[in-house]
């Protein structure tokens, strides 16, 4: 797979959480695309992830930043955030992307359009912050959790 070509493996179309007519899709590449607005770490250990709580909601989720407006393909605030999870120097591979449709923006709809992409990141490194692993089958519902397997 090179930069541009990917494998399409989920369709969300009319997604509850876009506005009306927007679709997510789930894609696995190996390139980040742009914009990337949002990044996760991947940490695996046999069937569990690495989780913390997310900000807010207190929900355990995958490490996540958001990215700044000239961090383009993610790769600045990914690699931020690996040294502070796995340490300097963790080893990262882009695994893939949920990328938000939204041809008709609305106004409180805080992504760009009418594309925007929530990349995940996988490395083999152990965490050295405190989380939780959790059980990947319990994950479901998480936009990113087809890229996980």
């Amino acid at each position: 797979m090179d930069a541009e070509h990917e494998i399409v493996v989920r369709v969300t179309s009319d997604a509850s959480w876009l506005p009306p007519g927007g679709r997510a899709e789930v894609v696995q590449r190996e390139v980040p695309p742009s914009p990337m607005s949002m990044v996760r770490l991947l940490l695996r250990r046999g069937d569990e992830v690495f989780c913390v709580p997310r900000a807010g909601t207190r929900k355990l989720d995958l490490p996540t930043r958001l990215t700044a407006a000239n961090d383009l393909d993610g790769s600045v605030e990914i690699r931020a955030l690996a040294a502070e999870v796995a340490g300097l120097g963790a080893d990262l591979a882009f695994v893939g992307a949920v990328r938000n449709v939204v041809e008709r923006p609305v106004d409180d709809y805080p992504w760009p359009t009418p594309r925007a992409h929530f990349g995940v990141w996988a490395s083999p490194d152990a965490p050295i912050i405190d989380g939780t692993w959790v059980d990947l089958a319990t994950l479901t519902e998480r936009h990113w959790h087809p890229l996980a397997g």
